[in-house]
């Protein structure tokens, strides 16, 4: 794989992630990741709608006029979440019903038209695969890593399992209490803004060096 190529995929994983760098993509975030699972499927759908939506249209660029380009992205891309809709309610019915309309508004997820936009208009077939499949990959990584924490200190699970010993809480003789407050919305952001804090901690330790 060339070096350019190889960049457009990783580098949305760090360097430039739409979630903690670009800021995109928040939204979902605080709705889908109470629970590992269904923020696993989540940015799996993601991921699969950005990588064939760059895809379609990078093949379609030169034959799309500029004035109906928008019209076209919203087909291709509503076609694509359509298409994931049903495998969703056909092979994982439970996640699906968790996620409920979320998987629909990944139409109007900004991460999806901005790497059309930005990226997939301007190059070739191949290469805005590869960004799509990036930058869903770096969407998917962080909702992962927010559900981990949400789920984990706020039910004490992780995939529904039960994780912290049941002799650790409070009411059967131990000094732990699962975090309530990580099951609301807002949780999802404060941890937001810590990965973002540690990345860009991180990033400029290394500049430094």
């Amino acid at each position: 794989m060339a070096s350019k190529s190889l960049k457009n995929l990783t580098a949305p994983l760090s360097g430039n992630n739409p979630v903690i760098v670009q800021i995109l993509g928040i939204c979902s975030a605080l709705a889908v990741t109470v629970q590992l699972k269904p923020a696993i499927v989540m940015g799996l759908s993601v991921m699969v709608v950005t990588a064939f939506s760059n895809l379609v249209m990078s093949i379609l660029r030169k034959g799309v006029p500029s004035r109906i380009r928008i019209i076209v992205q919203l087909v291709v891309i509503a076609a694509l979440v359509i298409l994931v809709d049903q495998v969703l309610k056909a092979f994982v019915y439970d996640v699906s019903k968790q996620l409920s309309v979320y998987v629909g508004l990944i139409i109007t997820n900004c991460i999806v038209m901005g790497r059309v936009e930005a990226f997939a208009l301007q190059n070739k077939p191949w290469d805005s695969f590869l960004d799509g499949l990036g930058n869903g990959a770096g969407y998917g990584m962080i909702l992962v890593i927010i559900a981990f924490f949400r789920e984990l200190l706020g039910s004490g699970k992780l995939f529904g399992f039960e994780i912290i010993p049941a002799e650790w809480y409070i009411n059967n003789g131990g000094v732990y209490a699962n975090c309530g407050l990580m099951l609301f919305p807002p949780m999802a952001l404060i941890i937001v803004g810590c990965i973002i804090w540690v990345h860009r901690s991180f990033k400029k330790d290394l500049q430094e060096k």
